[in-house]
């Protein structure tokens, strides 16, 4: 391919996408034990259910707010509202670290979700502006390898330093997406049609589309059901750093590692034998580099809604993987699978919303996109909130143990320091109290769950297809008899 095919903003705009996806997901895979880890290991010991909260409603919001931020990019320029979320982005990773409050870290949160929000539109829209007919599907590839790049090496690097301190995780992202404010001297504001300027929308224009879209129910219907598969996929940030932190015996991955590649051994490890949880998840990322362009070269001639409904199975079936193993060589096989899913499922629907819209509201019904992934986040901290805490979180979990066994453990203790003494108190070693955990309360079960809600989904949009097809041949056969 002929770099000279696209504009120097193309390669700048993909290159700012890659800085800020590597700033984001270095902070957000680690996000979650962060929140709820124990205090000696420098985290804040929020309960499971206060973190579903604030990553559901906080990430939730990022998606939401885009239709806002869009028409705001489009009335103030792009260069000024990309400065401004850059501006909000460090602002809130420096608050971040010397927030140890819920109230406090929440608020912090919700200053990084508007930063990113701000940005989410732009990135995308200048591939739009920057590419044509004959190279968007090139140009858009390449955009999304930069997410992927950008997903993968963000915890890499993040995890190198959270050893000696966790914060340091946020000044990190913090460093890492100020590089962007280099990267936009060099970022020129594409140009507008005088029908774009024209197109501006208000804000009351924005919620007279939103009625809009609220009209066409097959649409409305569509949006609900990938809902569910957003929870079930957010699961993956959610939820299994934690599950993987908690319960996954991570030992023989970290033995082959001292073996063939000690430098991972010796810097993605929280103790000997144990690997970083995060590194094991950011798995998926790496599988995504490796597979994805194989995997759309086989869904590519499947009809959208065809791949969406295999791609829905198949990460169901890598979630549900995890039920029964606690090694994390199964983990390894799961995130696969769960990962091939993701593949053939979540690009499809993109694309499945550009076939249904008509034709005079293509943009409209692409900005609305956002809706079922703004649902996914709401509902994944649901489910990795009260939900997991109640059936899965070992600090619960070992609470009601030591309640039940009629143990006096002194509740001033850090959560290491109380699981040990129980441990020490019920006569076993810190991991065979792991394990007697494990089988008298079966936390295994809160993929039970997640699979509920990834069949749910599937079966979901298989009816859905079905019933279109139906309506369309019925469509067809009227047309026939007229003529």
């Amino acid at each position: 391919m002929n770099s000279k095919k696209f504009p120097r903003t193309f390669w700048i705009a993909n290159i700012i996408e890659l800085v800020e996806r590597w700033a984001w997901y270095g902070f957000f895979l680690l996000l979650p034990n962060y929140l709820t880890g124990s205090a000696d290991q420098g985290c804040l010991e929020f309960s499971q259910a206060q973190k579903g909260t604030l990553m559901g409603i906080g990430t939730g919001i990022l998606y939401f707010l885009p239709v806002f931020t869009g028409a705001l990019a489009d009335k103030w320029g792009y260069k000024k509202v990309l400065f401004t979320a850059f501006v909000v982005y460090v602002s809130a990773f420096l608050l971040m670290p010397i927030c140890s409050t819920y109230p406090s870290f929440f608020a912090a949160y919700l200053l990084l979700a508007v930063g990113a929000a701000l940005f989410k539109p732009i990135p995308s829209a200048t591939i739009s502006k920057t590419t044509n007919e004959g190279n968007s599907s090139i140009g858009f590839g390449i955009f999304y390898m930069m997410v992927n790049i950008g997903a993968f090496f963000g915890p890499l690097v993040s995890l190198l330093f959270k050893k000696g301190d966790p914060k340091m995780i946020f000044y990190i992202s913090a460093a890492i997406v100020a590089i962007n404010f280099l990267l936009l001297l060099f970022y020129k504001e594409p140009e507008r049609s005088e029908e774009e300027k024209s197109q501006r929308k208000s804000i009351l224009d924005i919620f007279r589309n939103m009625a809009c879209i609220f009209k066409d129910f097959k649409f409305v219907i569509f949006l609900l059901i990938v809902a569910g598969f957003w929870t079930m996929y957010n699961q993956l940030f959610y939820t299994l750093p934690i599950f993987i932190s908690q319960w996954v015996n991570t030992e023989p991955m970290y033995n082959f590692f001292v073996n063939y590649i000690p430098f991972f051994a010796n810097n993605y490890s929280m103790a000997p034998g144990v690997m970083d949880a995060e590194f094991v998840c950011n798995l998926d990322a790496l599988y995504i580099i490796v597979f994805q362009l194989f995997v759309s070269s086989i869904v590519m001639k499947m009809k959208p809604l065809n791949s969406m409904i295999s791609g829905f199975l198949v990460c169901t079936i890598g979630m549900a993987m995890t039920l029964f193993f606690q090694n994390v060589i199964f983990t390894m096989v799961a995130i696969l699978v769960f990962s091939l899913g993701e593949m053939a499922g979540s690009p499809k629907i993109t694309e499945y919303i550009g076939r249904i819209a008509p034709a005079d509201k293509k943009a409209l019904y692409m900005g609305y996109s956002f809706i079922p992934v703004f649902l996914g986040n709401i509902l994944a901290g649901v489910i990795s909130g009260p939900v997991f805490q109640n059936i899965a979180d070992k600090v619960t979990l070992v609470k009601r143990f030591v309640t039940e066994n009629g143990l006096s453990v002194d509740s001033n203790l850090s959560q290491s320091e109380f699981f040990n003494a129980a441990a020490t108190q019920a006569g076993m070693t810190p991991n065979e109290l792991t394990q007697h955990l494990w089988e008298i309360y079966t936390p295994s079960n809160m993929w039970m769950v997640v699979f509920a809600i990834g069949i749910f989904a599937t079966i979901a949009l298989f009816i859905y297809n079905q019933w279109l097809t139906r309506s369309e041949r019925r469509a067809a056969n009227l047309a026939d008899s007229r003529h």
